[in-house]
């Protein structure tokens, strides 16, 4: 089942709040003692993630959930970047990376339950089985019960503090709504914050730019990669163009290679320009372990009146 981007984070009446997690949506089942684990569009996750067969025993038999595939880091934070590369891991270095950085599978949906089909049940009846499920047969880690709550206050408290640690956003869903496979009857409102950032790069044409490189410099000085922007307007564009400088032979981010995409083999063409003028930047909370923002930052305003000592920087050893 799917869901519908939506602007306001009030959770509407009659629905129940989950939070969004910055993760994987994977679906599971465990059937003739075989666990099953496959992504939304039908890869076998199976092999990649020996610490979910390890512990498939504890899941009843033709039981079926809807999760997500998470993995937090050290310091407690969702950690997207340490399921990069499980896709092309099995064997011993899939054992080795369950050891290293564990997955969990956080389970937010009951879609069958000892060989019973629970999808035509109503959110607030599955809710209350998956429940059920977590409590009789005391599932622990790696398995992970998803929280729900219909209280305002809580939500508000989930995107006031949880995003902080990864956590994207929330997700509403009818307490009296069915679970239907491919429509879209779920609601997810994304937390966003506005920032600045330096342009360091652009790509597309000098007379009016088609996107922003993005950085911010470490404490040690260094300019730090954070991020593309979307697609500029062009009016956006065209008055960006005269505030930028072509880049000096010293610029930081010569000779570097910027992915077109997060996971994507394709380079960009890109143009470096002198690191000066600062940007105002709309981006979701999902971040790597260097800091960097994991989706495209929707273009604001620039800010000629700030200088680069204005923007906040990250933290000295991030990676560019």
């Amino acid at each position: 089942m799917l869901a519908t981007s939506v602007s306001d984070p009030a959770l509407p009446p009659g629905h129940a709040a989950e939070p969004k997690w910055d993760g994987w949506r994977a679906l599971l089942s465990r059937d003739a003692h075989r666990l099953i684990l496959r992504s939304r569009r039908g890869t076998n996750l199976e092999p990649c993630f020996p610490e979910l067969r390890a512990s498939a025993a504890q899941l009843p038999d033709a039981t079926a959930l809807d999760g997500e595939l998470v993995v937090w880091d050290a310091a407690g934070r969702l950690a997207f970047e340490r399921l990069q590369g499980r896709l092309q891991r099995r064997g011993a270095d899939a054992l080795r990376l369950a050891e290293q950085w564990p997955a969990h599978f956080v389970a937010f949906d009951l879609l069958r339950l000892s060989g019973s089909d629970t999808t035509r049940w109503s959110y607030s009846r599955r809710r209350a089985a998956l429940e059920n499920l977590f409590t009789d047969h005391r599932l622990t880690a790696p398995w992970v019960l998803c929280p729900s709550t219909t209280d305002p206050a809580t939500v508000r408290e989930w995107l006031t503090n949880w995003t902080a640690v990864g956590l994207e956003g929330v997700v509403y869903k009818r307490l009296e709504g069915k679970y239907e496979p491919s429509v879209r009857g779920w609601r997810k409102y994304k937390a966003r914050e506005t920032e600045d950032a330096i342009v360091g790069a652009f790509t597309g044409s000098p007379a009016a730019p088609r996107t922003l490189l993005l950085g911010r410099y470490n404490t040690d000085g260094r300019l730090h990669y954070v991020g593309r922007s979307t697609t500029l307007p062009q009016t956006a564009g065209r008055a960006v163009a005269g505030l930028l400088t072509p880049a000096g032979d010293d610029h930081p981010w010569r000779g570097w290679t910027f992915s077109a995409g997060w996971g994507s083999r394709e380079s960009l063409h890109v143009a470096l320009v002198e690191p000066e003028l600062v940007v105002e930047v709309s981006v979701d909370v999902a971040r790597d372990g260097a800091g960097r923002w994991r989706h495209a930052a929707s273009w604001h305003r620039a800010r000629p009146d700030l200088s680069p000592a204005d923007v906040p920087v990250v933290e000295p050893g991030a990676a560019g």
